[in-house]
């Protein structure tokens, strides 16, 4: 007798066996039923090896096995898991019970030293749109247009991947999810894998190299839309803030001397800054002094020739309405002594495995430079201690943590803890040492701390338009971070960073700042006085606007911490059937309620606007609209930021 949840094919010859019998065979298709469910897991061996995820006899997800061997074993155990032997490993399927009718397996397997499996995704762009990934320098939305080749997926300086969780999206609902501890390289539109998205588990470097195998674990979900299986997603691996950050740097703007001054301060220029701020009839959360107030890179300690009285610069700023922070780093160079040499005595920096410091930042050339070992406890106490002695002797109220990726570490380096998670642990105790500092800790970079009540900062911007790193890639990026778990974004500088003597243009710093009014926080460095009269006018408009609509954005704080639910988010939200919101990327939702759609083209006076379903009642004239609609060329001067509110019935 045929047991009933078990279907075979060899070729044209079909067999019936029972759960637990084996078969291997040419153009091989097996299906087993997951117990006590209407999930089947389906081989099929054709040219390549597959296997297929199935609800009934609909498919769900395809998957092709590329690198794995196709002298194959099928197996159904005891517990109701699958396993498939490939020859040197096997692979285990398991269906993870759900209560709210989402498909979730469980793919792991152990892999052998110098093998490489590679599991292949089809991004089927014709029928879905993909998001989450890396953050990524030029950071295009929807996602499957990035193109990546062997990627190492770490934290890094490279493509300003400061944040780097293992969690994919598309439209059609269906999510993957790389567990932490598997050394992930990441292949998209690559080269052989073109419309394809592959993981694989190597032990190579930057990973820990020195194992005999590593395990490589995904997961994939399907749902019946992106929304259910991003919160999901939230609930069973991101997490979400058990708190949330400062409610006056939300509120009013933070000005840093970075883009502006560069490393060119000192104390004059910070109180003449501050002065310039007040003036011009400007408010604050704070004054953040940035790069180059150290004796030497390390040595947490004030350059007199630089800031000769710390404590009554501060003091006085804050007899004016200032808070005051400072910009940190987790970088010794050589050259800072005696803190260099005592760091290094201690076994306090990182090593690699010949017992060498030596890497480099941007604050340093080749082999000068050495990285904190955040991965030790005596150490994270011992750069806490420093920190707290500098706020103290210069009543600083808080301060940037910049850096953080493991990037930056020496090659094959030397590190505490689960070395499974290694190089990435660097990151996340980094971010999780400084962000114990408080509410207005700000840090650019994150690894599974998406329960820290801190801002987190986009990578440093260029002041250009496109998606060159510029304001377009503002959005993305600001999108893609909060379906990374992460909703306390920092935008960067307004106008950018200004790098290879580039400032923004007085139309480029005035179309930034309109679109950073319905994000988390506005942060200053150029400022509109340097332009003219208008730009100050204007300025101040949409600061003011910003500051009128923060607690709408506190609003979704809270409710971040309570659900996980984004604060700033993609336009499908609001109707993740909307097949034109999918593909929508100049556009974002704060909350569910509110839509920017700023300007984001040069020399733009107009733009095409898309409102979902709602009723949408324009911020600028008080018009409804009733959606799904497309408002084609709606003006848009320089003094005006398009937005809508939606109004319930």
């Amino acid at each position: 007798m045929c047991y009933k949840s078990v279907f075979f094919t060899c070729t044209f010859l079909a067999l019936c066996l029972q759960p637990l019998q084996v078969i291997s065979c040419q153009n091989v298709e097996q299906r087993f039923k997951f117990p006590n469910s209407d999930i089947y897991l389906r081989l099929v061996h054709n040219s390549k090896l597959q296997y297929q995820v199935m609800k009934g006899s609909k498919t769900l997800q395809t998957v092709t096995l590329e690198n794995t061997s196709t002298n194959n074993k099928l197996e159904q155990t005891e517990t109701g898991s699958f396993t498939l032997s490939t020859g040197d490993a096997t692979i285990q399927f398991d269906l993870i019970p759900s209560s709210t009718g989402i498909v979730h397996v469980r793919v792991s397997r152990n892999v052998p030293a110098g093998t490489q499996p590679i599991d292949c995704f089809d991004l089927d762009v014709s029928n879905a749109h993909w998001y989450g990934g890396p953050e990524y320098k030029n950071h295009y939305w929807p996602v499957e247009k990035q193109t990546l080749t062997n990627f190492s997926y770490v934290t890094k300086e490279l493509e300003n991947m400061g944040v780097a969780e293992r969690y994919w999206l598309n439209t059609k609902g269906e999510f993957f999810y790389v567990e932490d501890n598997t050394p992930l390289f990441v292949e998209q539109n690559s080269e052989g894998y073109e419309n394809k998205l592959c993981f694989s588990a190597l032990s190579a470097l930057p990973f820990n190299s020195r194992v005999d195998k590593v395990t490589f674990v995904y997961h994939i979900g399907i749902a019946s839309n992106a929304k259910d299986a991003h919160m999901y997603v939230v609930k069973k691996f991101l997490g979400h803030p058990s708190e949330y950050p400062d409610e006056r740097m939300v509120a009013h703007p933070i000005w840093s001397t970075w883009a502006l001054y560069k490393r060119d301060i000192n104390e004059s220029v910070v109180r003449a800054f501050g002065e310039e701020i007040l003036s011009n009839g400007f408010n604050n959360s704070q004054l953040e002094i940035d790069d180059d107030w150290e004796d030497c890179y390390g040595a947490l300690s004030y350059r007199k020739t630089k800031f000769p009285d710390m404590k009554q610069l501060t003091d006085d700023l804050k007899s004016k309405g200032f808070r005051v922070t400072l910009w940190i780093h987790p970088f010794i160079n050589k050259n800072c002594e005696p803190i260099y040499s005592d760091a290094l005595n201690k076994g306090y920096l990182i090593l690699d495995h010949n017992n060498n410091p030596d890497t480099q930042w941007w604050n340093s050339g080749p082999n000068e430079a050495a990285y904190v070992d955040f991965t030790k406890a005596e150490v994270r106490t011992w750069f806490s201690d420093r920190l707290k002695s500098l706020q103290e002797e210069g009543g600083i109220d808080s301060f940037k943590f910049d850096a953080g990726e493991s990037s930056w570490m020496p090659s094959d380096p030397v590190l505490q803890g689960d070395l499974s998670l290694s190089p990435t642990q660097m990151t996340r105790d980094y971010v999780r040492t400084v962000g114990a500092f408080g509410p207005m800790v700000e840090v650019r970079s994150g690894q599974n701390t998406q329960d820290l009540p801190i801002f987190v900062r986009i990578v440093d911007k260029d002041s250009e338009w496109g998606w060159n790193n510029g304001l377009l890639t503002l959005i993305t990026t600001m999108l893609q971070m909060n379906l990374n778990g992460y909703p306390f974004v920092l935008p960067d500088m307004i106008g950018g960073n200004g790098y290879d003597d580039k400032p923004p243009s007085k139309e480029l710093f005035l179309r930034w700042l309109q679109a950073n009014v319905f994000m988390p926080s506005l942060q200053f460095s150029y400022v509109p006085w340097n332009f003219d009269e208008e730009a100050i006018e204007i300025s101040k408009k949409f600061v003011q606007m910003h500051a009128d609509y923060a607690p709408e954005i506190i609003k979704r704080f809270k409710l971040a911490t309570e659900t996980g639910e984004p604060v700033n988010l993609p336009l499908w939200w609001v109707d993740p059937s909307d097949k034109v919101a999918q593909g929508v990327y100049d556009q974002f939702l704060l909350g569910d309620d509110i839509i920017s759609a700023p300007v984001v083209e040069e020399d733009a006076v107009v733009r095409d606007i898309y409102l979902p379903k709602g009723n949408w009642k324009d911020g600028n004239t008080g018009v409804v609209y009733q959606g799904p609609k497309w408002l084609m060329a709606y003006k848009a001067p320089l003094d005006t930021l398009p937005y809508f509110v939606r109004e319930h019935n």
